[in-house]
């Protein structure tokens, strides 16, 4: 079983930027990918990045594009999300999740991290 653990978030100002961490543990031989998502209140879960664990590919989200990248570090077992150029429209819950059988779903979560974007 893996573990999932955020990290990283909190109070910038607009234009600011953050790292949040995902610290994975447990059975990580299983990662096949970690993906960053965030909740804004009443809004559906968004899928914003995404990176696989052995081949580093990324992928980020048409509405982060150009601001946030995405990345791991295979011997740390940890996956990032940089944050650059914040908006307030940014301020959501983050949640990193793993894909642990291969099957392009998400069946680990970690338990989330806020991020708030002040004017």
């Amino acid at each position: 079983q893996v573990h999932l653990v955020e990290s990283g978030g909190g109070l910038v100002q607009a234009g600011g930027s953050l790292r949040l961490s995902c610290a994975a543990s447990g059975s990580t031989r299983n990662l096949y990918r970690v993906g960053w998502f965030r909740q804004i209140p009443q809004k559906a879960r968004e899928l914003i990045a995404s990176v696989t664990w052995h081949g580093g590919t990324t992928t980020v989200s048409d509405s982060v594009k150009g601001r946030f990248a995405v990345s791991r570090d295979i011997d740390k077992t940890t996956a990032y999300l940089q944050m650059n150029s914040l908006k307030v429209d940014d301020t959501a819950v983050y949640f990193c999740a793993a894909d642990t059988d291969a099957a392009y779903d998400y069946d680990v979560w970690g338990q989330g991290t806020q991020v708030t974007v002040s004017s």
